[in-house]
């Protein structure tokens, strides 16, 4: 990863052509060798769908980055000593003072994964009728609200919908359409959001500028703004990297900051808190704890565990100081940048600027005699297992396209994300899928497109069947 190609800033990067992975590896697994013959009845099996083909037949697994990180020998350190008692333990207290430490909000619930911080929440806001606008939504928060009968309404900025817009933070909602659908919905926006980096639209940051300016307009309204804070480690390092006059702040400042602008947030533990499982609800206030609380009594644990192992939440306090480190941070955003540099010169088009998470091909753009309709995304996704081994996710018409007055109206994307789990993968492997990613470039004239055999009504991507046009 050349110096010039990265634009590497911690001074122990500086000095060296190649960036490294900032840490030693103490544990091995072996990584799945199949042919493309092998895969082929695997792939028809699974209908299509690589969430339904066995981990034991991927080779590299770039489905989500969501609960696939490797953990630390801190995080498995303080596993070792979690106090596992039912109620008050000792690891809890632990968890919540690094959450407030983090955030600067009193009130913490923990929750077995984001979604399940999600229904919570939702549960309580949502009516038939409600409108929660965004930049925009992911999948889970998007299902989670419409199946309460409200409507996930997505605002990012128009350079946020252009994969070649180079803007350098395309997770920006759009403030001039903020302010005139509070001022039009007022009364049926019981939150407003925020979903920092905008998993979305390309994994793209959302400026401290941007957000403060949100926060205004919520607050104005009398909105309490809510964030999807699950990579707010990687977002917050873009910040640094790109918003003018942040560059002397440290990560863990901006961390704060951000989280200073918001009435609470959600948070998908198993991303930047680089765990395997877990997540919570933060709130400054407390007008809806007890309503939470007693809903998380229910269906997820007492609330002092929120349906988690004490060991789980010792590995959430570890993790979430971690991932402040910006030897890390400068590694994990250099290796999208890297990826999608050669992907780019394997004539194949990614959302630019590269995210911090991920790579997401433009699947509109790499294959343009698939329409929509037959969705390109998920093509491409079957195509780069078959050839390469690699499990990807299709964020475009499969996600979320839909039927509208019985006509199909495909997603304003058609994206295939490869989401890298972090401190899983070296160089040596992500090489070795580029060189193969320059043969899959020169006969992308020859993928088919798909049609879809079954479609849930919810969440399709994770469970729809799919057979070659």
């Amino acid at each position: 990863m050349p110096e010039t190609e990265h634009h590497l800033t911690t001074s122990a990067a500086a000095d060296h052509r190649t960036i490294i992975e900032p840490f030693k590896i103490k544990m091995v697994e072996p990584l799945a060798i199949l042919t493309r013959h092998e895969r082929e009845p695997i792939l028809r099996e699974a209908g299509g769908n690589l969430f339904l083909v066995a981990a034991k037949h991927v080779t590299f697994d770039f489905l989500t980055d969501s609960g696939t990180t490797a953990m630390s020998a801190a995080q498995w350190g303080a596993m070792l000593v979690a106090d596992e008692s039912y109620a008050g333990s000792r690891s809890f207290e632990r968890f919540e003072s690094a959450v407030r430490e983090l955030t600067g909000y009193r009130h913490v619930i923990p929750t077995h994964q984001g979604r399940a911080a999600e229904r919570i929440l939702f549960s309580h806001l949502v009516k038939p009728g409600s409108k929660v606008p965004s930049n925009c939504h992911f999948d889970t928060t998007r299902a989670n609200i419409e199946q309460l009968g409200g409507e996930a309404v997505d605002l990012v900025i128009a350079e946020g919908r252009d994969p070649a817009s180079t803007h350098p933070f395309k997770g920006n909602i759009d403030l001039d359409r903020l302010e005139a659908f509070c001022a039009t919905h007022r009364g049926q926006i019981p939150c407003g959001m925020l979903t920092i980096t905008n998993n979305t639209g390309g994994g793209q940051p959302v400026s401290l500028e941007n957000l403060r300016a949100a926060a205004v307009i919520y607050h104005r309204h009398g909105i309490p703004m809510i964030l999807d804070a699950c990579r707010f480690a990687e977002n917050s390092y873009f910040v640094k990297l790109r918003e003018p006059g942040m560059a002397h702040h440290g990560v863990q400042e901006i961390a704060r900051m951000t989280f200073a602008e918001a009435d609470g947030c959600l948070m998908s533990a198993k991303k930047d808190g680089l765990v395997n499982i877990g997540g919570f609800i933060a709130l400054r206030e407390s007008r809806w704890v007890d309503h939470l609380r007693n809903q998380l009594i229910l269906t997820e644990g007492f609330p002092t565990y929120g349906g988690m192992a004490a060991r789980d939440l010792e590995a959430i306090a570890v993790g979430l100081e971690e991932v402040l480190d910006e030897d890390y941070l400068d590694y994990r955003l250099a290796v999208s940048r890297y990826m999608a540099q050669g992907l780019n010169r394997s004539g194949i088009p990614t959302v630019q600027p590269a995210g911090g998470h991920a790579v997401y091909i433009d699947a509109k753009a790499f294959l343009p005699h698939i329409p929509p309709e037959q969705y390109p995304g998920q093509a491409l996704v079957c195509e780069l297992y078959l050839s390469e081994g690699i499990r990807s996710c299709e964020i475009g018409s499969v996600m979320f396209g839909r039927e509208v007055d019985g006509r199909f109206a495909p997603a304003s994307m058609e994206l295939v994300r490869l989401a890298f789990p972090r401190r899983v993968y070296t160089q040596s492997h992500f090489d070795y899928i580029l060189e193969g990613m320059q043969s899959l470039a020169a006969r992308k004239a020859s993928l088919r497109g798909l049609r879809m055999t079954y479609r849930p009504p919810f969440l399709p991507h994770f469970t729809a069947r799919f057979e070659p046009v």
